[in-house]
């Protein structure tokens, strides 16, 4: 019964995520927009850096199942949010880039080999790398918005995005086969190489 209902809220919330992405995509943010929620909420979903990754936490998460369903999100997004404070703030954090295709093909590759290990590791991992995340965030916000509303913008594309991983993750445990969360963590491997090669011509 209750994984019935986990799968129904998921299923509701991706759908949702899913269908504010191209809204967001379409609202000209650059183009005078001064909001600082539509700001955020459109910074996670301009690179495939971020993407990548928020889609994986989403997957591992539905691939380990229980507690870390949930907790892994969560931690991802809440030290995410001290990351963009620390970006916000003007503070150095150095290797930000390298940390964010890092965490691409860290993620993957947990998703790829379908790692299980101590819930308290798994957190940990998780947020060390959404500090790179959210610091990237914060040190992009443009000058003139508020803070507080750019923050709650990104947070809330990342928790979307989360929820694709984990809708999708579940879906294929339930109606298909795990494996297919496997192929996918391949996938977002694949696309942090794409990250970093772009990343290594333009230096």
């Amino acid at each position: 019964m209750f994984h019935k209902f986990t799968l129904r809220i998921l299923s509701i919330t991706s759908a949702f995520g899913l269908g504010l992405i191209p809204a967001i995509a379409s609202a000209h943010v650059n183009a005078g927009e001064t909001s600082g929620f539509l700001h955020g909420l459109d910074h996670p979903i301009g690179g495939l850096d971020h993407i990548l990754a928020m889609v994986a936490v989403g997957l591992w998460a539905a691939q380990l199942g229980g507690q870390a369903i949930w907790s892994i999100p969560l931690t991802f997004v809440g030290v995410m949010a001290v990351g963009g404070a620390l970006g916000i703030s003007g503070l150095t954090l150095p290797f930000v880039e390298q940390g964010i295709i890092a965490s691409d093909l860290i993620l993957g590759g947990l998703v790829l080999m379908a790692t299980r290990l101590p819930l308290a590791v798994s957190i940990s991992i998780v947020g060390i790398l959404a500090i790179f995340h959210g610091y990237a965030h914060g040190a992009e916000m443009p000058k003139d918005v508020s803070g507080l509303e750019y923050a709650a913008g990104f947070m809330l594309a990342t928790i979307g995005l989360h929820l694709v991983g984990m809708t999708a993750g579940t879906l294929a445990q339930k109606f298909f086969n795990e494996r297919l969360i496997r192929y996918a963590g391949g996938g977002i491997i694949v696309g942090g190489l794409y990250v970093l090669f772009g990343a290594l011509t333009r230096s």
